[in-house]
């Protein structure tokens, strides 16, 4: 009878929680909108324009300066011949600074992306068998022209190669005397696994949006009712403490899981207009995944919402409390931001640790590894036992008599 009792009562504060939140529709646009849905829709967008750019860098003429072209008329034709536009400029007098000023002069006017210089010794040299110099100019801090510079230097690379080789045929040599090896490269790389250069950070996003989804209503059932007064009533009623703190976590977890589940539908509907496959890539992220994603985040639900309502639950106001949340929010996301920069790999020992773990899983998944089932029990007995140790702190705050302020 008193389990029967405790449970109707739970079920009256969890409906309550819900309800209030729900009425608060600035508390909805922001947990059930701007984050599940506004989140995948930025991401999009930044993938989009990356891929724009990287295809517009790949297109864009090799516009190329060369002063000093008259000393090299063979390879102001080879690149030519190679698709360059090549724009020859005389070399400005010395007291002016000469060939060099004169290839930055045009780099800065954005008459060319990259500029040769070819000194007057240039011919007598290479005729002479000895290694011609050339000076190659491009400003690395413009974008476009990494690009440009990476095909001129391909470039010149195998005009190069074409006149050592012709060097050695003049001496009765065999080009491939100095051609010990013949490498011929093979990419395992699936489109799925490709894709994860651009999808890296497609976790922080799910995982952000997800504890977006119960912020509000942990602040609004813990600061926001003490600044309410409507605290005090509540403790004031016989329901036993722990009751209620389950049924605040519980509403914190049903808009959480809200907002996982739409963040998952916003990236399955926005993912395959990111035009990856323009690149040779595909996102792996169809209703299977999409499932399987949720399956591996549902356990750090509990653990966001506990974090959410225990920081709240020191709080005096709501604004109080949205700014202490607002760092909390960047606690879970850290270990991304870890995995990212040294590059880990779904391992027990890492996956026991919440938000790191649901990053690795989502990671092989995207993969298309599949879901590993032992480091996603590992990784979700991890997160229950962090929930239930962050519950039992947050029900000890609730008993005492200091939390009515």
């Amino acid at each position: 009878m008193g389990r029967t009792r405790r449970w109707r009562q739970f079920l009256v504060v969890l409906v309550k929680e819900l309800t209030e939140s729900a009425r608060d529709r600035r508390t909805m646009l922001t947990a059930l909108l701007l984050g599940p849905v506004g989140g995948p829709l930025l991401f999009a967008v930044m993938m989009s324009l990356g891929i724009e750019r990287g295809q517009t860098d790949t297109h864009e003429p090799a516009r190329i300066a060369i002063v000093g072209g008259q000393y090299a008329p063979e390879l102001t034709g080879f690149l030519v011949s190679a698709g360059a536009e090549v724009l020859t400029i005389p070399p400005r007098p010395a007291l002016d600074g000469g060939a060099t000023a004169a290839a930055e002069e045009a780099l800065k006017a954005k008459r060319a992306r990259v500029a040769i210089v070819i000194g007057p010794e240039f011919g007598t040299k290479l005729r002479a068998g000895r290694p011609a110099p050339l000076g190659v100019y491009a400003d690395s801090s413009d974008h476009h022209a990494q690009g440009v510079r990476s095909r001129v230097l391909a470039w010149l690379n195998a005009y190069g190669s074409g006149l050592a080789a012709a060097r050695l045929q003049v001496r009765g040599v065999s080009p491939e005397v100095v051609t010990p090896f013949s490498i011929d490269e093979v990419d395992i790389a699936t489109p799925a696994s490709r894709a994860l250069l651009m999808l890296g950070m497609l976790s922080y996003f799910i995982l952000l949006a997800t504890l977006i989804g119960g912020l509000h209503t942990a602040i609004d059932m813990t600061a926001g009712e003490r600044e309410r007064g409507s605290l005090e009533p509540l403790l004031a009623l016989p329901v036993a403490r722990s009751t209620l703190v389950l049924a605040k976590l519980s509403a914190a977890c049903v808009y959480m899981t809200l907002a996982l589940s739409i963040t998952l539908l916003a990236f399955g509907l926005a993912l395959p207009h990111v035009g990856l496959e323009a690149l040779g890539m595909r996102a792996n992220f169809g209703p299977g995944v999409a499932a399987r994603i949720f399956l591996v985040v549902l356990p750090f639900v509990p653990v966001g919402a506990a974090l959410l309502t225990l920081v709240a639950s020191f709080t005096r106001s709501y604004r109080e409390a949205q700014t202490w949340l607002s760092f909390v929010l960047l606690v879970p996301t850290l270990p991304i931001v870890f995995a990212s920069l040294y590059q880990i790999e779904p391992q027990a020992r890492y996956v026991i640790v919440p938000s790191l773990g649901q990053h690795l899983l989502i990671t092989a998944l995207l993969r298309d590894d599949g879901l590993l089932w032992p480091l996603w029990l590992l990784s979700a007995l991890s997160c229950t036992a962090l929930a239930m140790a962050l519950a039992a702190l947050s029900l000890n705050l609730w008993r005492r008599e200091s939390l009515l302020g």
